[in-house]
């Protein structure tokens, strides 16, 4: 299979910038660019990072998609991916999104670690990661794809900064020893209905093992999980859609709880 050009990687990657602020979709990449490889696909990502770096935005944090079964499942995968997360894409509780910044979004609800000291790989465990959390809250992912109708491949997310949109976190923090972050169970809601069920799990047996997973990853390209930087672990359930006038509230038994309305 042929590589891609750095050309084509830079090409690619204003595309997919240019069809997120424009609010339009592109046909898959996997199609139109049938030498793209998941090597490929990182670099179109690390080219979309410094794009939008040389616009302004500040990397805040990076996240690992399809954790979950259930997601890989949705989406037809069979491995995580990762992305980057910009201070553009943070939000406060209880925020009120405007559906009309995004294409076609769904949630997720995690649960968000805030580093307290750097994490590199190789060789990162679950417990090199809880030892350096500062704290983990509830968090709700909004992804988006800038691909139509979701039809996605692995390499069309990783493309795409993994999907991703916005972040919208919890207001109370937890000592990870403070709840069991395996067992702890999840309910969200959508306009006051049970939408899906999960538990910490799902993240790859244990969001920490999630989090030791990509710092290993990015760890091969140099890079390290920052002090202060927000980790988004992937989903411990399948996502949700949602359109404008939607009400989400997601609870974590012992964690908390964190809501939006997309407006």
């Amino acid at each position: 299979m042929a590589r891609l050009t750095q050309a084509t990687v830079r090409k690619i990657a204003k595309g997919l910038l240019a069809a997120e602020r424009e609010r339009r979709v592109l046909d898959p990449l996997t199609v139109t660019h049938e030498g793209i490889d998941v090597a490929s696909a990182y670099r179109v990502q690390l080219a979309l990072v410094e794009l939008r770096k040389a616009a302004g935005e500040k990397v805040v944090g990076k996240k690992i998609g399809l954790t979950s079964l259930a997601m890989q499942r949705m989406l037809g995968v069979d491995q995580p991916d990762y992305g980057h997360i910009f201070d553009t894409m943070v939000l406060e509780d209880e925020v009120r999104m405007d559906t009309g910044e995004l294409i076609q979004p769904k949630v997720e609800p995690e649960i968000a670690f805030v580093m307290e000291r750097p994490l590199k790989g190789p060789g990162v465990t679950a417990m090199q990661v809880l030892a350096a959390t500062r704290f983990v809250v509830p968090a709700i992912e909004i992804i988006d794809s800038r691909i139509r109708d979701w039809k996605i491949k692995l390499c069309d997310t990783i493309a795409d900064n993994a999907s991703s949109a916005r972040i919208v976190l919890g207001n109370t923090p937890r000592q990870v020893h403070q709840v069991d972050l395996r067992l702890v169970g999840m309910v969200l809601e959508k306009n006051g209905e049970v939408a899906q069920t999960g538990a910490g799990a799902a993240a790859l047996g244990h969001p920490a093992n999630a989090v030791a997973w990509l710092a290993n990853a990015i760890g091969a390209y140099g890079v390290a999980l920052e002090a202060g930087e927000v980790v988004m672990p992937g989903a411990v359930s399948a996502a949700v859609d949602v359109g404008k006038g939607d009400d989400i509230q997601v609870a974590f038994d012992g964690l908390g709880t964190v809501s939006t309305r997309f407006v």
